[in-house]
């Protein structure tokens, strides 16, 4: 009897089919506390390992997977186990980042007086500044900013090279900044 243990063991015996109740009790026998261990390190929670390990091996079960050694169904089972370890801590980790989000976003936006009428004036002079500006630097800073046009776009619009749409979007930038200042503006 344990001349067949050691022959089992060593892959020089017989095949071990994981749907046969001996074999797969040999199986288990044999690779559970190393798969208990490795996945128990990566999702660090004993019931959640043991959950893992135990699903594993009635893969194999289920499977009906015939190993040709112990050390064949274990190197198996290890895969199985590490990959399903793996995919349960970064399952726990979004669930974890989705609950957070959910829990601690705040839906409300409560806005007082004073930011309103700061950001109605704003407004205001930011259009001030921009009827300042020389219309050709207007006209693409409006399609840029407020059309939400592409430079490709605006090019064709006006009949222009990309190049100088970009190079008219950046002096309209800078020209408004100057006429601003450094205040902060609300521009929407």
């Amino acid at each position: 009897m344990f001349n067949d243990t050691e022959e089992v063991q060593t892959g020089t015996g017989h095949q071990l089919h994981a749907a046969d109740s001996a074999d797969f009790k040999t199986i288990y026998n044999a690779t559970m506390q190393v798969l208990y261990k490795i996945s128990y390190r990566i999702v660090n929670d004993e019931e959640a390992a043991e959950d893992l390990v135990h699903d594993s091996l009635i893969k194999a079960n289920e499977k009906a997977l015939v190993f040709p050694s112990v050390n064949d169904a274990k190197y198996w089972l290890i895969r199985v186990v590490k990959n399903a370890s793996l995919n349960y801590v970064k399952r726990k980790q979004r669930e974890r980042r989705a609950y957070e989000r959910a829990l601690y976003e705040d839906h409300r936006t409560v806005t007082s007086g004073e930011t309103d009428l700061l950001k109605s004036e704003s407004v205001k002079t930011a259009q001030a500044a921009l009827n300042k500006l020389p219309p050709h630097l207007k006209e693409v800073l409006v399609l840029r900013e407020y059309g939400e046009l592409n430079y490709k776009e605006i090019g064709k619009v006006l009949g222009i090279t990309e190049g100088n749409v970009k190079v008219r979007v950046f002096r309209a930038r800078e020209k408004l900044m100057t006429l601003l200042g450094e205040d902060d503006v609300y521009l929407s």
